[in-house]
């Protein structure tokens, strides 16, 4: 049977809505959504997400006739629902009868209702109250015309501190380890004198007068994950006993510490992610990308969709922007580009009272006859216009981006070298680099098969176990290029550090170990680079930053070449002659280190890439990336171009008019240098080999053969015969 997103977007193409929420607003209200809805496109709405007191608004008694009416009206209208349980946002009752079931904070506070997410997972009380919520739903509703697909629960985030989830970790802990004395062992209890003699004695990791053990912190997250997927899965099971057709999921968080996903993903039928881009962000593209690349990366490279997005400002920034319907837009058509079915937003209709009052929606309080809304219901038929496109997958990558929720945990507890460290920034740091080369990344979080991949870059792996060290060894040795970032492949998974020269489990195959960690000036530190890394490719579009005034920030280390090429050093200072960055030929392969943080000379930390389009790093990536034969297409600042099925998205991010070479942008993908052959070849067009699928209109280049874009214009080419085919579908997901 086929469960997942597939299952929608064949009935509905690309699903576009958003949360609604008809609990507060009147029946005549709904109404009005509903002919709103309808003539803007929406085909999907959420509902019940935070509805659980309006259905049981005292213990054991339910009124689901507003339900019942909400959901006979989108029936009415062909728009389909995403019925939630209800779990994520409980009545004030149950705080007050069970107070056991509020969550409690690290330093013993407890968190009252009145908002949201007020609850512990472990609480019994509240386990048993989200269960017959849930049950009571899905008896009431698997078989309803509306109801397409399950949202069960919310944001999957809380931790409590409280006894009761001292008692389930320690539950926890007893399957992990098994005894006492192996937990003593894996945790390194004998410093400072905290061997446990019985389980008994194991609280969570609540404040304390110094650092905490880093093991017992470290499985402390993974307790609380696993807590939250098993609140999910009892939430699953339910609605599964009575609905085994319909697709169950809930809404991720993109890069979210509080939960590993990684661990998620196989236990959703659909994924799916809530993202809120800053538009005064000038990195807000990249980073979005790469959002959505870790999506498609948790789907098993299939599709995924986008639960929430905002249709302008948010009303939880300290300083709001909003963004344009044509900003809406690109962000909403790049999605689309990798691999993204569903276009969602929260919320519908702007709430009148309420913390998220000032929340933008697709329908703002000033009503239709507004900016957002007319945006709205234009990209509403853009996304019908793309119909075809659903289902499809997008263009595959050569390139594997490393991303592991444990190395980014451990990286980031206390007693550190330097509290700067901050793996996701540097994760986005080196996808900022990729992204001025035109090279699109698989972002991997299960590595144990990298066969598929010339290029593996990790960028920010913190912890290695053996495992992951053999399968980059037989990588490398197999023929593939590995990048491996600076303070990489230092500790196990419960933190404790691999003896010897670092990184002692990949030593042999980066040919540079390290023997002391050094934390860098601000200002940082000057390095000099090889003549081969000095004489890097120019950039036809803008004049790239030269090696020659690079500096490395935030951590360096103390290095020796084992065999390894050096082709950058430091030039002063504590690590003066030290390796910064080799290049190491290992059986038929090659593994490149980059030990700190590259920066242009006027940049320093992880903002570097604020001013310029190509720094240091993406020269050193672009060495390395051409020894794995990967095309590097230098492409205009904030020019994005992406392969799906057969056709091409091609994104102007900017607010600036732009000359774009389509034909040179061909190198870095296959699909485009098929559309665009004849173009290529400088034959004399007879007949358009590519329209835009969003207009209707033929491929037009200019005398040069450039394509002009216009301020934040996104087109999307496809074979002028018909739109994209389904060549490689996306599967059950």
């Amino acid at each position: 049977m086929m469960r997942g997103l597939r299952q929608l977007t064949q009935e509905l193409g690309i699903a576009y809505g958003g949360d609604y929420n008809p609990e507060q607003w009147s029946p005549e209200v709904w109404r009005d959504d509903v002919r709103l809805m309808a003539e803007a496109g929406v085909s999907l709405v959420t509902v019940g997400v935070f509805s659980w007191s309006r259905l049981e608004p005292q213990p054991g008694r339910y009124d689901f006739t507003w339900l019942d009416e909400v959901l006979d009206l989108l029936a009415d209208a062909g728009i389909a629902v995403d019925l939630a349980t209800p779990v994520a946002s409980p009545p004030p009752w149950l705080g007050h009868l069970h107070p056991s079931t509020l969550p409690v904070t690290a330093e013993g506070v407890v968190l009252g209702y009145g908002a949201r997410s007020h609850f512990c997972p472990s609480s019994p009380e509240y386990r048993e109250a989200a269960r017959t919520i849930a049950e009571r739903l899905a008896q009431r509703y698997a078989t309803h015309p509306a109801v397409r697909l399950w949202h069960a629960g919310n944001e999957y985030g809380e931790r409590c501190y409280c006894d009761r989830s001292a008692e389930a970790f320690r539950g926890w802990l007893r399957t992990a380890y098994g005894s006492i004395d192996a937990l003593n062992a894996a945790w390194g209890s004998d410093v400072w004198s905290q061997r446990y003699s019985d389980w008994s004695e194991i609280l969570p990791p609540r404040a304390m007068p110094y650092h905490r053990n880093p093991a017992h912190d470290l499985d402390f997250r993974r307790f609380s994950s696993d807590a939250l997927l098993d609140l999910y899965r009892e939430q699953r099971d339910t609605i599964r006993r009575f609905d085994t057709d319909r697709p169950i999921t809930t809404n991720l968080m993109g890069f979210f510490a509080g939960t590993d996903y990684a661990s998620w993903a196989a236990e959703l039928d659909i994924i799916a992610d809530d993202a809120y881009p800053d538009p005064a962000d000038p990195h807000s593209a990249s980073d979005a990308a790469l959002t959505d690349h870790l999506m498609r990366g948790l789907a098993n490279g299939g599709s995924w969709m986008r639960m929430e997005q905002a249709t302008s400002a948010v009303s939880w920034r300290p300083h709001n922007a909003t963004k344009s319907p044509a900003r809406l837009r690109t962000e909403v058509l790049q999605a689309v580009a990798h691999g993204c079915d569903a276009a969602c937003f929260f919320q519908w209709r702007q709430a009148r009272t309420g913390p998220e009052r000032f929340h933008s929606a697709m329908l703002p309080s000033a009503g239709p006859d507004t900016a957002v809304h007319r945006g709205v219901r234009a990209l509403g038929q853009d996304l019908r216009m793309l119909r075809e496109i659903a289902g499809t997958r997008v263009e595959p990558s050569r390139v594997a981006l490393l991303w592991d929720w444990t190395s980014w945990w451990a990286a980031t507890q206390e007693a550190m070298p330097t509290d700067r460290l901050e793996p996701l920034e540097t994760l986005r740091h080196w996808h900022r680099a990729l992204w001025t080369l035109g090279v699109t990344v698989d972002v991997v979080s299960d590595p144990r098969d990298l066969s598929g991949y010339d290029a593996v870059i990790a960028p920010s792996l913190y912890v290695l176990e053996p495992e992951l060290a053999t399968t980059l060894d037989e990588f490398v040795a197999g023929g593939g290029v590995l990048v491996w970032g600076p303070f990489c492949g230092i500790a196990d998974r419960l933190g404790a550090l691999w003896q010897g020269r670092t990184p002692a489990l990949l030593r042999h195959v980066l040919g540079v170990s390290a023997e002391e960690w050094v934390p860098l000036p601000v200002e940082g530190a000057e390095l000099s680079f090889s003549a081969e890394l000095r004489a890097a490719p120019s950039d036809p579009y803008d004049a790239a930053p030269s090696t020659a005034n690079a500096r490395a920030t935030v951590l360096g280390e103390r290095t020796r070449s084992d065999g390894a090429e050096t082709l950058a050093s430091y030039m002063s200072g504590p690590l003066a002659g030290c390796v910064a960055v080799a290049r190491h030929r290992y059986g038929t392969g090659q593994a490149w280190y980059i030990g700190t943080e590259l920066v242009a000379g006027t940049e320093s930390g992880h903002d570097a890439g604020a001013t310029s389009d190509r720094g240091p790093l993406a020269e050193v990536l672009a060495a390395a990336l051409a020894a794995a034969d990967v095309s590097i297409v230098c492409l205009p600042r904030g020019i994005e171009v992406a392969a799906r099925g057969d056709a091409v998205f091609v994104i102007n991010h900017t607010e600036t008019s732009v000359a774009l070479d389509l034909i040179a942008a061909a190198a870095g993908s296959p699909t485009l240098a098929r559309l665009l052959a004849r173009y290529a070849a400088g034959d004399p067009i007879d007949a358009d080999p590519a329209v835009d699928l969003l207009t209707g209109r033929p491929l037009v280049l200019d005398a040069d053969r450039f394509l002009s874009l216009d301020p934040l214009a996104a087109l999307v080419l496809a074979p002028a015969t018909g739109g994209p085919t389904d060549l490689a579908s996306a599967g059950d997901r």
